[in-house]
């Protein structure tokens, strides 16, 4: 932590009015993070004694959407809030917890210090960003993206002189920015130990951020002492079970001398003087005591290991299948989707964007959700925008945002931009061949600086998300083409994965079975068998949306007391078609398996049909393991092909 030294009030009022009326630099003296904030609340525009234009709170439903995207931060700090305003509660200060965008999300403390017209500023849906209130601890912060005090003077608006600040931001397992955690009073009470309060207790939300977004994952709490384990000071690490990093604390990323960039790209054994097999099997030993171990440098260090039943050493050996999660509760044992998954799962938390590839209706968009709900990020938002269906004069100032009065017709508060709602979370662009060229080169622009400029506004916003993309275009086509900027399509596919289409898929009865249970409860529904086998036959150019929304419509047709859909609940025009394709269909006898890998195939799909297309139900019947029985579907995908 910072050493802050203070100046008197009078002489930072002076610096600050000859730098601004005369040019001159700032004194040395000042500390360098105020100077920053300083020159980057005159580039927003803001003058110091200038009247103050808050256009960006929120309130009501605003408000209420905000708070939902934050959900985990603000329950995970409600009670640690309590606890430190316990130790203010007679300062005349309050405790804040804002989101990343600066936003208030949930205030502990009595107002009556500050006037009634300054009691506004420091309520929930208030903005504390440095673009609308200039230098505070909150604004700067996230500016700063460190810990940070701002008293009196230093307030860049002297509106804001009479408050002493210190706030400490909190950042999730894969060190995205999640909010920032603050005590706001009274100039005249400041205390030069707040900071180190507020710093401890952000750093005991994040220790609860971190262990509930990695409760599914093998957890290490780590510490140079035994005792110290469990303590505030401890490190927390998640590791997958065939041991990746997937997450962790501050301070464990200090104790092994990592980076939030390592993350995802580091293995047990870059990390400790052990593999993944001799970690756990100490742990096994251990019995849930601390065991000692030694980092790659040398550094001694104890631990103990927390896992889920599941992923214990005996029940979970490394390089078997992850634990279930919201990707696994798509799977309904389609080889290729299953293989999908599988890749998507191993960049999920890398910082790797993913590019999903596929007909319209195959379910693009229910991949992306259940991607980012089995991810570290899952936490945060889900923002999910289709470049096809925005208007093109509308699409940049939807996409980057805009300041108030930035163009005719614009909100009197202006937006933030749905980049930016995506803070923390997931950005799901779909149809993203349909952007037009421009919007490409911006888009382009903000993934590689990671910064958005709204419209009629000079100052940039940091932004923090997962990238997921869509298309049923063939993009490569499109760049060969010049309808598509080649140098986007490489930054947005770093993984591309292909989502087969309905009429390819291997699980078409389990797939019907999950998608009656949308639609039937409480009731238990099926399909007619002669109709299922038709349904099966036919191409479905709508894919999964059509399918869906034919068993939805079904189900609604179905009497009280009826559980089987039948050819009488289907509509009139499929019916139609199905017959015709039924007709149409040659009656010829299947040929017998003419050797070894043909009879092993074959085996393999009568266990499937069995099982119902439960990969795991046929891989149990037929004595082998899941992935020996997704490694022969492959190969006997191959052997078709040929």
């Amino acid at each position: 932590m910072r050493e802050h030294s203070l100046l008197p009030a009078p002489v930072l009022r002076l610096a600050r009015q000859q730098w601004l009326e005369q040019g001159t630099g700032l004194s040395s003296a000042i500390d360098a993070r105020v100077t920053r904030s300083w020159q980057r609340s005159l580039a927003a525009g803001l003058s110091p004694m200038g009247r103050l234009s808050c256009t960006d709170n929120l309130s009501g439903v605003a408000l209420q959407r905000a708070r939902t995207q934050n959900h985990d931060l603000v329950n995970q700090s409600q009670p640690i809030m309590e606890y430190l305003f316990e130790q203010v509660r007679h300062s005349h200060s309050m405790v804040i917890l804002s989101d990343p965008n600066g936003v208030l999300m949930h205030t502990l403390g009595d107002l009556d210090f500050l006037s009634k017209a300054d009691r506004v500023a420091l309520k929930c849906g208030a903005s504390w960003h440095e673009s609308q209130r200039g230098t505070n601890a909150i604004g700067t912060a996230l500016a700063e993206t460190d810990e940070v005090e701002i008293h009196g003077a230093e307030h860049y608006l002297d509106r804001n002189g009479f408050l002493t600040c210190a706030a400490s931001p909190i950042v999730s397992a894969t060190g995205a920015l999640m909010g920032i955690l603050d005590i706001s009073g009274d100039h005249r009470s400041r205390h030069p130990h707040t900071l180190g309060l507020v710093s401890t207790a952000a750093r005991m939300i994040e220790n609860k951020l971190v262990l509930s977004a990695c409760q599914h994952q093998i957890v290490l709490r780590l510490h140079a002492r035994a005792e110290g384990i469990g303590s505030v000071a401890q490190g927390v690490l998640a590791l997958s079970s065939d041991g990746w990093l997937v997450g962790a604390n501050r301070r464990a990323l200090e104790m092994l001398g990592l980076r939030r960039v390592d993350i995802g790209a580091s293995q047990v054994h870059h990390v400790f003087d052990c593999t993944m097999d001799t970690l756990m099997a100490s742990a096994h030993r251990a019995a849930g005591g601390a065991l000692a171990l030694h980092t790659v440098q040398g550094l001694a260090l104890f631990a103990t290991v927390q896992m889920e039943p599941h992923l214990s050493v005996r029940a979970q050996p490394v390089g078997t299948a992850p634990a279930p999660d919201a990707l696994a509760q798509l799977d309904t044992g389609d080889v290729r989707w299953g293989a999908a998954a599988t890749k998507a799962r191993r960049v999920a938390d890398k910082d790797i964007a993913v590019l999903l590839l596929g007909e319209s209706g195959v379910g693009k968009e229910l991949f992306a959700k259940a991607l980012h709900d089995s991810s570290a990020r899952k936490a945060g938002p889900f923002v999910a925008i289709n470049c096809a269906a925005l208007p093109e004069h509308l699409i940049e100032s939807e996409l980057f945002g805009y300041a108030p009065g930035a163009f005719t017709g614009a909100r009197k508060q202006g937006s933030v931009g749905r980049l930016r709602e995506a803070q923390g979370g997931t950005l799901f662009l779909d149809e993203i061949g349909d952007m037009p060229l421009a919007m490409q080169t911006r888009l382009l622009r903000v993934l590689q600086e990671r910064q958005v400029t709204p419209l009629g506004c000079g100052e940039t916003v940091a932004v923090d998300f997962a990238l997921v993309c869509a298309t049923h275009q063939n993009l490569r086509e499109a760049a060969d083409a010049g309808r598509f900027r080649s140098d986007l399509y490489y930054r947005i596919n770093g993984l591309s994965l292909q989502l087969p289409a309905l009429r390819e898929r291997s699980d078409f009865a389990a797939l019907t079975s999950q998608l009656l249970k949308q639609w039937g409860e409480p009731v238990a529904l099926h399909i007619d068998p002669e109709l299922l086998q038709a349904l099966g036959r036919y191409r479905w150019p709508g894919n999964l949306r059509q399918y869906s929304n034919v068993l939805r419509t079904a189900a609604a047709m179905l009497e009280a007391h009826e559980t089987c859909i039948s050819w009488l609940h289907m509509p009139d025009d499929l019916v139609d078609e199905l017959q015709t394709l039924s007709q149409d269909l040659p009656d010829y006898p299947e040929p017998p398996p003419q050797n070894l890998q043909q009879l092993s195939q074959k085996a393999i799909e009568h266990a499937l049909e069995n099982a119902r297309g439960n990969v795991s139900a046929a891989a149990r019947q037929l004595g082998i393991s899941r992935q020996t029985m997704y490694r022969k579907l492959q190969d006997g995908a191959l052997v078709k092909g040929l």
